[in-house]
């Protein structure tokens, strides 16, 4: 079965967990074969998908897998996952679920900056830049990558 039929396969199972199919990889190991499955979703607080939601998703993405016989005769090891930080933000929702995060950018010109996501549209994101905020179209954006931080600044509350 190629990618594509299995992630046909799975994005319905995943929209009942209210996720998104990501990517789909199929890479031989041997005489087995590893599945893995990349999703995302808003989550209970709009910023990703809990552990919790994609451990049972996980559950009836592998029942749905045996059922439709996708691995044939060879075994295959099923591996399903958030984005995490290693994956580019692509589309909006990438930016969205990322509000607040630190990200290094890549405009279409080369230009290379770090900030912090302040907001967002479909269209356009704000970013903080050393204390002034930048408006960048997200068609400008070459790459995009959250950047991991070990003392991220504490949220104030309202």
């Amino acid at each position: 079965m190629r990618d594509s039929q299995i992630a046909d396969l799975l994005r319905p199972v995943l929209a009942e967990f209210d996720l998104e199919l990501e990517a789909v990889e199929v890479i031989p190991a041997g005489k087995r074969r590893l599945l893995r499955i990349v999703v995302d979703g808003d989550g209970p607080n709009g910023a990703g998908p809990l552990l919790d939601d994609i451990a049972e998703a996980s559950k009836a993405l592998s029942a749905e897998l045996d059922r439709a016989d996708v691995g044939g005769r060879s075994p295959y090891t099923l591996e399903v996952s958030s984005r995490g930080v290693a994956r580019p933000l692509l589309q909006s929702r990438h930016w969205r679920r990322n509000l607040g995060r630190l990200v290094e950018v890549t405009l279409d010109g080369g230009e290379v900056f770090t900030g912090r996501i302040a907001s967002t549209t479909p269209d356009v994101v704000v970013l903080d830049v050393e204390h002034s905020q930048r408006t960048v179209r997200l068609a400008d954006v070459q790459t995009a990558f959250v950047q991991v931080e070990l003392n991220r600044p504490v949220e104030k509350e309202d």
